[in-house]
């Protein structure tokens, strides 16, 4: 029997063929345990894709959230943990057309991790079972933007620290300012790929689980102009 994510995925090329609109023949319930439990990592990655490709397409599923919120009030199966930039253009969960309780989701400027974000994804992935760790960068990242300029700030300072080897570790032979939309994606997308090595190196637990094929610890990038997201190769 297809998982309900399944479904979708197949009316979505069912309507593809169509004409159909998915937003009226779809509607979508918060997903199971079981269901989540037999989806591989690369399943879920698949999963998030293609609601990737439902939301820049405008054909979304029909939630209903106060639903999926009453389905999920008494316990949670997240597939996947998502650890993303607070910048409000890019909510995780709605550009990859997910509901209440399909992912975890840490927002911290900039993506970066510390200990506190990295105890946060073990839980999601030993006690919840999480399935994928994924590190979301987006393009014009404020965050980047004050790291290459070395912004002063509060607190702010120290989590710029966190940016500041992406910047020296990005292979760019044009101009290296803040004001190069060019090279702000370039820091953006090796710091995700610097968090996701992170990540890996800060947490044995989720390094075990990874050694086990148990989850996935993955990054990509989302465009804030094509609302696209581009999955990075395995690091």
């Amino acid at each position: 029997m297809h998982n309900r994510r399944e479904f979708l995925a197949s009316s979505a090329a069912l309507a593809g063929v169509t004409g159909l609109n998915l937003v009226d023949i779809t509607e979508a319930a918060a997903m199971p345990k079981a269901e989540r439990d037999r989806l591989t990592p690369a399943q879920v990655i698949d999963l998030m894709r293609k609601g990737n490709e439902r939301f820049r397409s405008g054909v979304r599923v029909n939630r209903d959230f106060l639903r999926e919120q009453r389905d999920r009030a008494s316990g949670q199966f997240p597939a996947a943990v998502i650890l993303s930039c607070i910048d409000s253009r890019a909510p995780a969960e709605l550009v990859m057309d997910l509901g209440i309780g399909d992912v975890f989701n840490s927002r911290m400027a900039g993506n970066v991790a510390n200990a506190d974000v990295i105890g946060g994804i073990e839980f999601a992935c030993q006690v919840t079972g999480a399935k994928v760790v994924l590190v979301l960068g987006h393009t014009a990242c404020g965050a980047v933007m004050g790291a290459i300029d070395g912004v002063k700030l509060g607190n702010l300072t120290g989590l710029l620290d966190r940016i500041q080897p992406a910047i020296g570790a990005t292979k760019y032979s044009g101009q290296r300012t803040s004001g190069n939309a060019a090279f702000v994606d370039a820091v953006t997308r090796t710091n995700v790929e610097l968090t996701v090595n992170q990540i890996r190196r800060e947490s044995a637990v989720l390094r075990e689980l990874e050694k086990a094929s148990a989850i996935v610890l993955a990054g990509a990038m989302y465009d804030l102009q094509t609302a696209a997201i581009s999955f990075l190769p395995p690091s």
